[in-house]
């Protein structure tokens, strides 16, 4: 809780400060204590970077606890757990912030060598990119207002709905519910929980963590609706066809969960 306290007020000073990502319009960098070489022991075939020795991973930092700021710096479980995978592979890791809807296009045009968003993996992104070993389960989960009196998707029919621009929640869930003239998408989703409480939209859907963050932010105003879609799975993404930097990190990823680092990540920042 005091971490995302923290990221709501200094989340905007952070991103001024933050360093302009020349590949990427709009983007914006924060460094995330470069892990250097891990004694070597990275020993597989030259990986295909956007920058020699660099691991540059793209994200939204405005979906806590997976990534958002804490002073100048991004941090979270994604940002943890790529810092990690990094290091592992002898690299530097380089955090780039940029809206979620430019995600995809940042990596298909070889701006960033991965997302690490809390993506979920989805039909639509497999055309585009290949996607790691799945590392989280996540669901869905609705916000409504505490005196809405809404208790179940059903009563979400026909109702304006918001979210984050190009997730699954609206691009799925939310079309399962209302008339895409009714879905609102927004950059991220502070600004649709603002929304919400503003009366601009009946509900918001988001994934569950962030949910419970924005709930325990404002549990006098908001009520949360859960379990009523089907689970999600997160994975990172990669360029297609870039199959070495995909199986690094795979490998990567395995070694951090069979000796108990991922455990430790998840630990730390989801309660």
């Amino acid at each position: 809780m005091n971490k995302f306290l923290k990221f709501i007020a200094l989340g905007t000073a952070a991103s001024l400060m933050a360093l302009s990502f020349a590949a990427c319009s709009g983007g914006e960098t924060a460094s995330s204590n470069p892990g250097g070489s891990s004694d070597g022991a990275y020993d597989g075939p030259t990986l295909d970077l956007v920058t020699d020795g660099t691991l540059t991973m793209g994200t939204n930092a405005y979906f806590p606890p997976f990534e958002y700021y804490e002073g100048g710096e991004i941090v979270g479980v994604d940002a943890a757990l790529m810092q990690a995978i990094a290091e592992k592979l002898g690299l530097e890791l380089e955090i780039v912030d940029m809206e979620f809807d430019s995600l995809s296009e940042a990596l298909t045009g070889g701006s960033i060598d991965v997302i690490a968003a809390g993506f979920t993996r989805d039909p639509k992104r497999e055309e585009q990119m290949d996607f790691t070993n799945d590392y989280f389960t996540a669901k869905q989960t609705i916000l409504v207002r505490s005196d809405s009196g809404y208790t179940s998707k059903e009563d979400l029919e026909d109702k304006k709905i918001g979210g984050q621009t190009s997730t699954t929640g609206l691009s799925t869930c939310a079309m399962e519910l209302t008339a895409e003239e009714n879905i609102i998408g927004y950059g991220n989703g502070s600004l649709a929980v603002e929304a919400l409480l503003g009366g601009e939209v009946d509900a918001v859907i988001i994934d569950n963590n962030p949910a419970q963050e924005y709930y325990t932010q404002h549990s006098d105003e908001l009520t949360l609706i859960e379990d009523q879609f089907a689970e999600e799975q997160y994975a990172m993404g990669v360029k297609k066809g870039n199959t070495d930097l995909l199986n690094a990190i795979n490998d990567a990823l395995d070694e951090l969960k069979a000796d108990g680092t991922f455990d430790e990540i998840i630990a730390e920042y989801i309660k």
